[in-house]
């Protein structure tokens, strides 16, 4: 595998100077592409005669399986997330990472000038127009290989020189050494990334970053004041009875994308699914002000009902049920923090104002409109809407107006 130039890598206290500095980053929690950059350009200062360098690593991610970090010494550099099912693609199915995973051959080199070169990958093909004399592979797994393997958790890195001549054996030496300090810093990188994407993925990025912060007793939490968002799918009990189960996921997931979806894209933080119903809030300080997330909160409203026309055109030229939801939206302190027992424990808003967005929602049904809003959250906003009197809430003593602002889509 070490067949060429004999020779020695960078000095001892050159390589020592990059593992301190590398360790430094580790301990500092280093965003992994900052980190990867600066290891590559500090192993050329050391006196690496390095090209290009690919970094791929998996990633436990509900939008993409892998990420792909490159390095020129030129000065580029990109980061590319894979989304899932990439390695069924036909550039991933012709890489030499591919072969590796699958043969669990941990290092494989190709010499790219001079006779005899073999170019059994299109990769090498690319790099060898480039100017790439020299190429090669190392494959780390986080765990014992054929753990790793199983469960793709690892990194595959490949090293490119256009030096002539190639590396040296010395400098193959020093980049087996320096991709093991590598994995080290990239595993910790990986492992803090995946708590960060599941605590995201699952309580919300807000939520997600209190826990991981720390705050994960019982009781936890503070009073917030928020505009609170809370929708429910139409008739989702008979159309579960009626529907083959994946259809009436893939249903439920049409109507997550439109009401959950638009939550999220304009900048609001989705707390629960409590069945097929959505719970969110646009917290004020999130926004500045009550009045502006009271305008996200409607701009978010009217992305979802109108994600929802272009939904059902779809769902009925394809012959599937349609789907109706119904939103309320309140404004009011909520106490945002942990609730359960101590095994088991979620971050939500409790509270009167959570409880009023709820029965907000139910009169949509009664009043025949998408969207009912309370008198305190139209108050914020710059535009009239339609009152459409006055009701009474479960545990309200009062009665309060509630209104309808306009929406320019069908009614449920």
């Amino acid at each position: 595998m070490d067949s060429g130039m004999d020779g020695g890598g960078p000095s001892g206290a050159a390589v020592r100077a990059v593992n301190d500095w590398l360790t430094e980053q580790v301990l500092l929690d280093a965003d992994l592409e900052l980190l990867f950059n600066g290891f590559c350009r500090r192993l050329v200062d050391a006196g690496l005669p390095l090209f290009r360098v690919n970094m791929s690593l998996t990633a436990l991610h509900p939008l993409f399986e892998s990420m792909t970090f490159l390095w020129w010494r030129d000065g580029r550099r990109t980061t590319e997330h894979h989304q899932h099912g990439s390695r069924d693609q036909d550039t991933f199915r012709a890489s030499p990472q591919n072969y590796m995973l699958r043969t669990q051959q941990m290092t494989l080199r190709r010499r790219l000038e001079g006779e005899g070169v073999v170019l059994d990958y299109p990769v090498l093909s690319d790099l060898a127009a480039q100017g790439v004399t020299d190429y090669y592979v190392q494959l780390t797994g986080f765990g014992p290989i054929e753990d790793a393997a199983q469960r793709m958790d690892g990194m595959v890195v490949s090293w490119t020189t256009d030096r002539p001549g190639g590396f040296t054996d010395g400098e193959i030496r020093t980049i087996r050494r320096m991709q093991s300090r590598l994995a080290v810093a990239a595993k910790l990188a990986k492992r803090e990334m995946t708590a960060r994407n599941v605590a995201a993925a699952y309580l919300g990025a807000d939520a997600g970053r209190r826990v991981l912060d720390g705050q994960t007793a019982r009781g936890s939490g503070e009073t917030i004041h928020a505009v609170i968002w809370y929708s429910d799918l139409r008739g989702s009990t008979p159309m579960a009875d009626r529907l083959p189960m994946d259809t009436f996921l893939a249903a439920l997931n049409d109507y997550f994308e439109c009401s959950a979806g638009a939550v999220r894209d304009h900048r609001g933080e989705v707390l629960r699914f409590v069945g097929d119903a959505v719970l969110a809030i646009f917290a004020t300080r999130a926004f500045g002000s009550t009045a502006a997330a009271a305008r996200a909160a409607l701009a978010a409203a009217r992305d979802a009902f109108a994600r929802l026309d272009a939904v059902n055109a779809r769902r009925a030229a394809a012959g599937d049920e349609v789907l109706a939801f119904g939103l309320g939206l309140h404004v009011g302190e909520v106490l945002f923090g942990n609730i359960g027992i101590p095994e088991r424990l979620e971050f939500s808003v409790i509270g009167p104002a959570a409880n009023e967005v709820a029965r907000l929602e139910e009169l949509t049904k009664d009043l025949a409109r998408p969207v009912v809003v309370s008198r305190a959250f139209a108050d914020l906003l710059d535009e009239d809407c339609e009152e459409l009197g006055e009701r009474r809430f479960r545990g309200v003593a009062e009665p309060q107006m509630v209104l309808a602002p306009a929406l320019a889509t069908t009614k449920p």
